[in-house]
């Protein structure tokens, strides 16, 4: 168990030196800090606190005494080039030069990368033995151990010139002592974690001036609230996880909204529900994170589209993780979900970690296009440009929606020389009446679309009609068609065309997507080749 010492002294009427204690899991406790009406220390928890004697605490081991007891190895016969039987699993497994490999990590001054999770390390020990024993060191483990202050965590760094990684996740740390800025302790750290230490905002940005390169910056469950802007600080920090701080809003994200080399930025579990770019009108591209390529919003409370509208002002926004929301949770197919979200962003390439192809976005643009024409024209839009006035609400709520009428657009931010060999696939133009979308129950024969199939290769087969449901794979498309025309599965090109877009054919190449995700409507033809 991990605990701070808060109160050192006598505890009457017991005699002897008393230690009082913070538990940082508040139930192991028994007070709050007091003892028959007086009060020794505070804590933040009425159970978090309890009085040990000082034999029953270990206070932690220096740095080197840390390393040199996980790294190095106690003298033994040599035995270099030696045949060695050890166990993987339950087979017996020979190897040849084991010793060397683990004699070369033992020996410290090529150490490079260490973790020293949960071994007590409570100081630096004594001054330049660190810089002389292991003076390569590039990335260092801390996390878990009995860290009490950064003035300690400075005099380790002081003598690792080399360090880019450090994890000091997990120790309650001090501010360092004094107020002058921290120039130099720092000079090479690329990547810091800082979860679960209890650090400030304020502390946030006094230890980031001691970073002048620092990239990625790690804050998990601080409970931080952003209280001013960085000014002269985080200027070259490119990944940053705020995930777990529950008391940041969307006002305190806009301290941070012009870091100027921000890519990806963490905002799990932060409880944020809405989000509004106020520079930005209908159509617009934000200010704000004018770099931010990844963002990650799983496990919040977002539950309204206009979230996901506002996301696509973010001018160079490719990649969005926004599982365990209760918008995507809901009632709806999660394959609807994501198709929406593609839509609704214009610029988006990866989504949940899956990589958004070309044929989906057409297929996502072209559904949405689809399904809420009818509000569109009964809010003011019509096919005719002259008369094409939807109102502020339907804009409001579909803000891309009248980018994909248009005959000009290019699916996906495509290039104009790309444009120009694509210009046909791309001209979705305003939606026809017949193309509509009326929302039906959901009942088996509301989701079978009747087909012909033909074989334009095949002159003497005829063609076919047949119903299929609109969820039905393109994999099992292929397997009824295998066994119809006594074909092996693995010969069948399958594509389509429709009577609304002629002389176009759409590849069906993918076969794990459905008809639906092609749009595949009534009356089109399977065009069937092998």
């Amino acid at each position: 168990e991990y605990a701070t010492v808060r109160f050192s002294g006598i505890v009457p009427p017991v005699a002897g030196c008393w230690l009082g204690v913070e538990w940082d899991n508040p139930e192991r406790g028994k007070h709050d800090g007091s003892h028959e009406g007086t009060v020794y220390f505070k804590c933040r928890h009425p159970t978090g606190g309890s009085f040990i004697r000082p034999n029953k605490v270990n206070f932690g081991i220096d740095f080197l005494t840390a390393v040199k007891n996980r790294y190095v190895l106690e003298d033994g016969p040599e035995e270099d080039g030696k045949e060695q039987v050890v166990i993987i699993g339950s087979r017996p497994v020979e190897t040849i030069g084991f010793d060397s490999v683990v004699k070369q990590q033992s020996q410290l001054s090529k150490l490079q990368d260490i973790s020293l999770r949960n071994c007590a390390v409570s100081c630096a020990g004594e001054k330049g033995g660190i810089a002389k024993a292991c003076p390569n060191i590039r990335k260092v483990d801390l996390s878990k151990n009995l860290l009490s202050s950064w003035d300690e965590v400075i005099h380790i760094a002081d003598q690792l010139r080399h360090l880019e990684d450090l994890n000091l996740s997990e120790n309650k740390l001090r501010c360092p002592s004094g107020s002058a800025p921290l120039t130099g302790a720092f000079s090479a750290l690329k990547v810091l974690v800082l979860n679960r230490t209890g650090i400030t905002w304020a502390e946030v940005l006094r230890c980031a001036s001691a970073c002048p390169v620092l990239e990625e910056l790690y804050l998990e469950s601080n409970d931080i609230v952003i209280s001013e802007r960085p000014t002269d600080v985080l200027q070259t920090v490119k990944l940053l996880d705020l995930s777990s701080n529950r008391l940041i809003d969307e006002s305190q994200l806009f301290l941070i909204a012009y870091l100027p080399r921000l890519e990806q930025l963490i905002l799990s579990d932060i409880g944020i529900s809405s989000i509004h770019f106020p520079d930005a009108g209908i159509g617009c591209k934000t200010s704000m994170f004018p770099n931010l390529q990844y963002l990650v919003v799983n496990d919040n409370q977002i539950s309204q589209w206009s979230f996901i509208n506002e996301l696509d002002k973010l001018r160079s926004l490719h990649a969005l993780s926004c599982n365990r929301n209760p918008l995507t949770e809901g009632d709806k197919a999660a394959q609807t979900t994501r198709q929406l979200i593609i839509a609704k962003i214009g610029q988006l390439r990866t989504l949940n970690k899956c990589k958004i192809l070309p044929e989906e976005r057409r297929g996502a643009e072209l559904d949405y296009r689809k399904a809420f024409g009818n509000e569109w024209k009964k809010a003011g839009g019509h096919q005719d440009p002259a008369r094409n006035r939807p109102d502020e609400a339907f804009l409001a709520a579909h803000p891309r929606y009248q980018l994909l009428c248009l005959s000009t657009y290019r699916p996906g931010g495509l290039s104009p020389a790309r444009f120009s060999l694509e210009k046909e696939k791309a001209e979705y133009g305003a939606p026809e009446d017949g193309e509509l979308k009326i929302q039906q129950p959901f009942m088996l024969k509301n989701q079978l679309l009747t087909l012909k199939i033909k074989c334009p290769n095949q002159p003497d087969q005829k063609v076919l009609e047949k119903q299929l449901p609109d969820s039905m794979t393109i994999q099992k498309v292929k397997g009824l068609l295998s066994r119809l025309l006594r074909v092996p599965v693995s010969d069948l090109l399958l594509s389509y065309e429709s009577p609304k877009m002629p002389g176009r054919e759409i590849e069906l190449e993918n076969d794990l997507q459905s008809l639906q995700f092609y749009s595949v409507e009534n009356g089109d033809s399977l065009l069937v080749r092998w």
